[in-house]
């Protein structure tokens, strides 16, 4: 009991893998998916607009024809990688910025979405504030940095860069879906894909259009050593386990503070209980590597720049190399 009241039976796993399946718009709450066998007939469906076209199947069918138009448009990318954390503010926005300048730079061609609708940082840190994305016949033209570096972001589209995104789950799930099936991205060695913190609505829109091939394509989590990170870093890697998504492997951002004048590394925020190196060994996944706290990074992004370019003998611009060779060699074998 909690608080006087006795707290509700644990939800089965049938039931985890029903509110991961695709909810229609304007939908009651407690809405099991169109995917649940329960859609359109279990007691939450009274009295929602929806309820006929989930019990028919024609919801279902929808989504599924929304599915096929991901993978048709996406066809040509041969590996699709999420950038994931459970805890806000631990650098997955520059993770993912560094991982596609460093990507690029090595020769490949690559893509980088953003999907973080509310926060979007993608612009700023790769220098293109200001850009505007064209439409053609074709769907929406990628901003591209370099040849081989395009960029999608709800940055380009707003009125001003001080603009409030005010939008609930189904606007915001419908706006990703535009951006898996009318970007012409091409054809791409990766897609990187940026993403808001935590496990709602984003992250179960994004995984059920992906549909991630456990060959290909996968999720990198980031977090920072402290434990209040690694609490809902956890969680993160539940969130993958339940959607059968791979995890490709951990990093560690903000992994010691490189002093900028002799170079010495303090820990700023402690492992206490062993950092990800040992949630790491607890949950038998890799660790891709570990990016200490160092100003040019921060000046990096702030400039929209690669530190692998702007300081390229820097421990971080090292950490970056050595995690894409990693991660070159896990899709090789």
């Amino acid at each position: 009991e909690y608080m006087g009241k006795s707290l509700k039976k644990e939800k089965s796993s049938k039931e985890m893998e029903n509110n991961q399946s695709e909810v229609p718009k304007d939908a009651n709450e407690g809405c099991p998916g169109v995917d649940s066998s329960e859609a359109g007939r279990g007691a939450n469906c009274a009295g929602c607009p929806n309820q006929n076209i989930c019990a028919s199947g024609k919801a279902k069918e929808q989504q599924d024809s929304g599915i096929q138009e991901v993978f048709e448009n996406l066809k040509d990318i041969k590996h699709k990688i999420l950038v994931l954390s459970g805890k806000g503010g631990v650098g997955k926005s520059t993770v993912s910025s560094q991982l596609a300048f460093t990507l690029a730079k090595k020769g490949f061609n690559v893509g980088l979405l953003d999907v973080d609708i509310c926060g979007p940082s993608i612009p700023k840190m790769l220098g293109l504030v200001g850009h505007e994305v064209h439409q053609s016949n074709e769907g929406w033209s990628p901003v591209y940095l370099e040849d081989n570096l395009a960029v999608m972001s709800i940055g380009f589209l707003l009125p001003s860069q001080d603009e409030a995104i005010v939008w609930r789950g189904p606007r915001k799930n419908g706006l990703i879906k535009q951006f898996l099936t009318d970007v012409t991205w091409g054809e791409l060695d990766y897609l990187i894909i940026d993403t808001p913190p935590g496990t709602s609505d984003e992250h179960i829109s994004i995984v059920s259009y992906l549909k991630p091939d456990q060959t290909k394509d996968g999720a990198i989590i980031v977090t920072t050593p402290q434990e209040v990170s690694l609490q809902d870093v956890r969680k993160e890697l539940s969130f993958c386990k339940k959607t059968n998504t791979k995890i490709l492997g951990v990093i560690e951002n903000m992994s010691g503070f490189v002093c900028p004048h002799c170079t010495q590394t303090s820990e700023i925020f402690k492992a206490t209980t062993g950092g990800a190196e040992k949630m790491c060994q607890d949950y038998q996944i890799p660790l891709l590597g570990k990016i200490p706290l160092d100003p040019n990074i921060m000046l990096s992004c702030e400039q929209g720049v690669s530190i692998a370019e702007k300081y390229p003998d820097s421990l971080p611009a090292k950490g970056y190399s050595s995690i894409v060779e990693s991660l070159n060699q896990n899709f090789k074998q």
